[in-house]
């Protein structure tokens, strides 16, 4: 009898785990045990797609909003505190540009953002934008940028962290546009920065590929500035004791 139910589990993919579920529902009737079933099945498997999209996301570290301060972080009109956790801005397709000092929690704020976003079962990728171009330039090279793309295009939220933080070669920005081109108007996209908009073509190498992705970065984009002290610095060891 248990090699058939296994047989069978595998066939309709159903969990491992279906054994250890049965034992623990209680048999009123056979409609009420098949839904408790079906549903113990049901949250199982959403669990396990929310543990994949939390893998493929490769978050540097998993952040959430729990205990998070919000104070001196100055938001658009057209968006609230609310909103933000409410994850509109992914509904709408719109773009967060979260700007400020190195430290000031933007980075957080950022992965907590897209590990709520992989709760109510969003694709989220991360990535910082120089990690991002190394893994183009490599999809290059090895012929599987196609590839690469489609795996963008799939995700509901980008993040791109550290953006400016190091200057892009020509291809890099010319890759770099490409992606923000393909995101345009069809997901959202994070942007963590401490650079000022006017000092981007400092960093994208080319003047007129700057305008062009800030025309499409900022055209359904809310800007939040982070105006505090560096979290890291103000707690550092060094100052405790």
């Amino acid at each position: 009898m248990i090699d058939k139910i296994k047989f069978y589990q595998k066939k309709l993919s159903i969990s491992n785990s279906l054994m250890d579920i049965c034992d623990g529902l209680e048999f009123r009737s056979k409609e009420q045990f098949l839904m408790d079933l079906l549903e113990e099945l049901y949250k199982e498997r959403l669990e396990r797609s929310r543990e994949r999209k939390l893998k493929a996301a490769k978050f540097p570290v998993v952040k959430t909003l729990n205990g998070y301060d919000f104070t001196d972080i100055i938001f658009p009109e057209k968006l609230t505190i609310e909103q933000l956790k409410g994850l509109n801005f992914i509904e709408n397709k719109q773009n967060l540009i979260f700007y400020g000092g190195p430290g000031a929690g933007k980075t957080h704020l950022g992965i907590a953002l897209g590990t709520m976003a992989i709760n109510n079962q969003k694709s989220v990728l991360f990535y910082t934008v120089h990690s991002l171009i190394n893994e183009l330039v490599k999809a290059k090279e090895e012929h599987s940028h196609e590839k690469l793309m489609k795996k963008i295009e799939k995700a509901d939220l980008l993040i791109l962290d550290e953006w400016g933080y190091l200057p892009l070669h020509q291809e890099g920005a010319r890759l770099l546009f490409e992606v923000i081109s393909l995101c345009y108007e069809r997901k959202s996209i994070i942007i963590t920065t401490n650079m000022e908009f006017n000092h981007w073509k400092n960093f994208l190498f080319d003047e007129k590929l700057t305008v062009a992705i800030i025309d499409r970065l900022v055209h359904h984009s809310h800007l939040l500035f982070f105006d505090r002290e560096s979290h890291r610095k103000k707690y550092a060891l060094m100052k405790q004791g």
